[in-house]
């Protein structure tokens, strides 16, 4: 099982050199956008957002509002910078602990999601989150082999590996309403709408 603790120090440590390493598909990413809904209006939730890759993306799609969160204080910190000016409000802190003031249309979680030690209660957790008709997507901006290869030479004691998208689609179903799964060499997605039992407030 993965420690919290681990995965604060592990990306606080990479977190100064995390943009400069980065490697962007801005393709890939516009499809990852396309499919989750993210457009004009839209409130967003950014899970684990790092130190912001994607707000530059979601700014260009005049997003009506993002709340960005991550566990690590340093991620954070650079996303804050970033976020400086924007409708963009930056949250350190551990999303499964957190009570937001708004439901969102859609929730990100960009290239993060083998780094949470419990799959099942973060898919509960953010299926609260959303409005009803609210989009969850799970997204990686590379292949799952590339994915989980990465991992375990980097990041292996904080990471839990990425499951097959197929397998990932079966973990949403109890929440959501799967209808996107994709798996290539380019990309990795599974997204779904939330299966609201309450009513919008």
């Amino acid at each position: 099982m993965i420690d919290k603790k681990e995965v604060i120090a592990f990306f606080d440590h990479c977190a100064p050199k995390w943009d400069e390493e980065l490697v962007r598909n801005d393709a890939v990413i516009d499809r990852i956008l396309d499919n989750a809904d993210v457009g004009p209006g839209c409130h967003v939730l950014d899970v684990a957002c790092g130190t912001g890759v994607l707000f530059s993306d979601y700014l260009k799609r005049t997003v009506a509002s993002v709340t960005a969160v991550d566990i690590s204080p340093q991620m954070a910190r650079i996303a804050r910078e970033k976020a400086k000016g924007t409708q963009i409000r930056v949250i350190c802190g551990d999303v499964e602990l957190l009570h937001f003031d708004r439901f969102f249309d859609c929730c990100m979680v960009y290239n993060a999601f083998p780094h949470f030690p419990d799959s099942g209660r973060l898919i509960q957790v953010l299926a609260g989150t959303l409005r009803p008709g609210g989009r969850l997507s799970i997204a990686h901006g590379m292949s799952r082999d590339k994915i989980n290869a990465h991992h375990k030479e980097a990041a292996n004691r904080v990471s839990m590996g990425l499951v097959e998208a197929r397998e990932l689609a079966e973990l949403l179903t109890p929440c959501f309403q799967v209808d996107i799964v994709v798996s290539d060499e380019q990309m990795y997605q599974v997204s779904g709408i939330v299966r609201s039992q309450r009513k919008e407030s």
